[in-house]
């Protein structure tokens, strides 16, 4: 179920894409350390959403990583803690 709901969801972004995409085609200018370009809207919009979705997307690797880690070194140090003694019935 959950994947659907991403389908849909991914779906509803690529239809807004689509809108800005037709709507936003005036050049805009893009000023850069080193010079200026000029782009259409939508590339400059598309650009950010790729660059903020790459950024977001490697921050949560790096979080997945970091709990990978932790997960590793708590399995390996579970034997070395005592077992409590527990009389089962």
């Amino acid at each position: 179920m959950k994947r659907q709901w991403n389908l849909i969801l991914a779906l509803i972004v690529v239809l807004i894409i689509a809108i800005f995409s037709v709507i936003n085609v005036e050049p805009v200018t893009v000023n850069y350390l080193f010079g200026k370009a000029e782009w259409p809207l939508i590339l400059v919009i598309i650009g950010s959403v790729v660059l903020g979705a790459l950024l977001v997307g490697s921050l949560g690797m790096m979080k997945i990583y970091q709990l990978q880690k932790a997960l590793k070194k708590a399995e390996m140090n579970k034997d070395k803690v005592p077992k409590n003694n527990v009389e089962k019935n």
